[in-house]
């Protein structure tokens, strides 16, 4: 069943099908469902997170069942289906990441944040997502900051600067 928030969530704005029709125009008429990923990361880039209310928005204005579109949101890490931190930090764990301190960095930042993987801190500010291979296995530990910036060779002391700096870049204080 829907959250009250999810129930709440406005329709699709004309500025929002324009975006849309941009997309699906890329593709032949007949396979407009093949825009569904950008889509989703308009909708994401909109409201922060893929909620199932935005997953049935979108199947309706691509002409698919909400199941695949859910299956879309669920299979790659790059949807958020719940609220998020300002700053999304996913740590790659995958083996080759886990056998050059992918483990340690993710522990450290656990520790550094005060949460555990899959949590966000009380501010708002931080949430900590493990990620599949991001294809840097030599550059672990490596992790992917907000889905968009990697990072590489992420010592203690590199992720604490990280951690800093983005606060800082928020107007928060140190930790």
């Amino acid at each position: 069943m829907s959250s009250q928030a999810e129930r709440q969530e406005p329709a699709l704005s004309d500025a929002t099908r324009a975006r849309f029709d941009r997309e699906i125009a890329k593709y032949p008429a007949d396979q407009r469902q093949s825009a569904v990923m950008a889509c989703l990361r308009i909708m994401q880039e909109e409201r922060g997170w893929i909620s199932q209310r935005t997953e049935e928005q979108v199947a309706d204005y691509l002409g698919m069942p909400p199941i695949a579109v859910h299956e879309v949101t669920t299979f790659y890490n790059m949807y958020n289906q719940a609220p998020v931190g300002k700053y999304k930090l996913n740590v790659c764990t995958n083996l080759p990441c886990q056998l050059r301190d992918g483990a340690r960095a993710l522990h450290h930042l656990e520790q550094r944040l005060g949460i555990r993987m899959g949590e966000t801190t009380p501010d708002g500010l931080f949430t900590l997502q493990q990620s599949e291979c991001l294809g840097a296995c030599a550059d672990s530990p490596v992790l992917l900051v907000n889905d968009g910036t990697m990072v590489s060779f992420m010592s203690n002391d590199k992720l604490d600067q990280l951690i800093e700096g983005l606060r800082s870049a928020s107007g928060g204080e140190p930790a």
